[in-house]
């Protein structure tokens, strides 16, 4: 008697536009449910971008496939991935159309995942082809969104909200990112995206708040070394793993 196949859920976190920290998120959230005894999978489905690869420690592993099905790459923090970027040279241009960004993803997600039971989806940012392909056809459980703190970031963010709205998905929530800066010299904060504003607008719109994550280089240049915070206990672990605890809640209820 085989055993039976299980139900795989997906979280899609998604931005209305880039530069925010969303990739950054989707791996130090992914790590944090992981700690939690989850047992979850990271797709980087940013085809054109894509970044988990060096932010998980990944970037010199090839993807394989078995039987027309590709394996997802092993990663030093009990969460296995799959991106665009494990299978293609660095720093090549991926010149694809839609239809073939749709196949590709499609591939990430209908891989051999084995007993995974949560995938956390890294969306690229905007409302186009790859969220909508994403969205008919490997419908998520629910959605995050990020934002930095600034208006002009805030609106792009309404406009992901709706896109997911339209669709009937779930909003788990907003995450504010970049959230106050402090100087690690003097002490003194300052809040150069503004402050509150994600906060802010989740309320106007009826939308979770999950929480914010500090504008801290230690985060960039941890997060650029391979060693997400959250791995590490470093700068901000204590606020991925709110956010992560708050998801996992919500898909627990």
């Amino acid at each position: 008697m085989t055993a039976e196949k299980p139900v795989r859920r997906i979280v899609a976190i998604g931005s209305g536009k880039g530069g925010v920290g969303k990739s950054t998120l989707s791996a130090n959230i992914a790590i944090a449910l992981a700690q939690r005894g989850v047992k979850v999978g990271l797709v980087d489905a940013d085809i054109y971008g894509p970044s988990q690869p060096l932010l998980m420690r990944a970037a010199d592993v090839r993807a394989t496939a078995t039987d027309k099905k590709l394996n997802p790459v092993p990663t030093p923090y009990g969460v296995p991935m799959l991106s665009m970027g494990q299978m293609v040279d660095q720093g090549r241009a991926i010149a694809w159309r839609g239809p073939m960004v749709g196949g590709a993803l499609g591939q990430l997600i209908d891989a051999d995942w084995g007993d995974t039971e949560l995938l956390i989806l890294d969306l690229p940012p905007g409302t186009g082809d790859v969220q909508l392909s994403m969205i008919s056809k490997h419908k998520p459980v629910g959605a995050v969104i990020v934002s930095t703190p600034q208006d002009l970031a805030l609106i792009d963010a309404t406009r992901a909200i709706d896109l997911f709205a339209q669709a009937s998905v779930p909003l788990i929530g907003l995450v504010e990112n970049m959230a106050g800066y402090i100087c690690p010299h003097c002490g003194e904060r300052s809040d150069p995206f503004g402050h509150g504003g994600a906060e802010t607008a989740a309320a106007s719109l009826g939308v979770p708040f999950l929480g914010r994550i500090p504008l801290d280089i230690a985060i960039r240049t941890a997060s650029d070394a391979g060693t997400p915070p959250v791995a590490i206990g470093g700068p901000g672990s204590a606020a991925f793993r709110m956010i992560g605890d708050r998801i996992a809640a919500w898909l627990n209820r």
